[in-house]
């Protein structure tokens, strides 16, 4: 008999800061964003107590995309994916580790979009192609070793 496992992540929550897209060195998007969970709960005198959970959510390729177009800080969504843990090596020499939600799949629970953030569309795009076009200009002007997908600290 085979023993399983699972790693898989559901969160329902609200973007605690726009996502930030890059580039890798062979052009494979990959978006990173914050995101809050909160919990509340009374404790024994009957007092109303609340707590908030902080997750670092990161988004490859077409997934990573829509993300980009779609969220922005303050939005409620749910995430679904898994949870990776990634190390590198710190400028002190030290081992650093974080952990991330992977994201498999991203529906939008707020209704109005972008929009309901105060975001034009328009505008957002506008901005959305600049900060692209700027990214991959800076990736081709850099003498840098490429980066691999498992070598971004993010």
């Amino acid at each position: 008999m085979s023993v399983r496992s699972l790693n898989k992540v559901q969160l329902i929550g609200n973007l605690t800061r726009d996502p930030e897209m890059r580039y890798t060195t062979n052009g494979s998007p990959v978006v990173t964003f914050g995101m809050a969970t909160n919990k509340s709960w009374k404790d024994q005198q009957g007092n109303v107590k609340e707590a908030a959970e902080f997750h670092n959510i990161v988004a490859w390729n077409k997934i990573a995309e829509i993300c980009q177009q779609l969220l922005a800080k303050g939005m409620k969504v749910y995430i679904e994916g898994s949870l990776t843990t990634r190390s590198w090596e710190s400028e002190d020499g030290s081992t650093r580790y974080k952990t991330e939600v992977r994201v498999d799949d991203m529906i939008l629970l707020d209704s109005k979009g972008r929009e309901g953030a105060g975001i034009d569309q328009s505008e957002a795009s506008q901005e959305d192609e600049i900060k692209e076009e700027s990214t991959k200009v800076e990736e081709e002007e850099t003498d840098e070793d490429p980066l691999e997908d498992s070598d971004l600290p993010f």
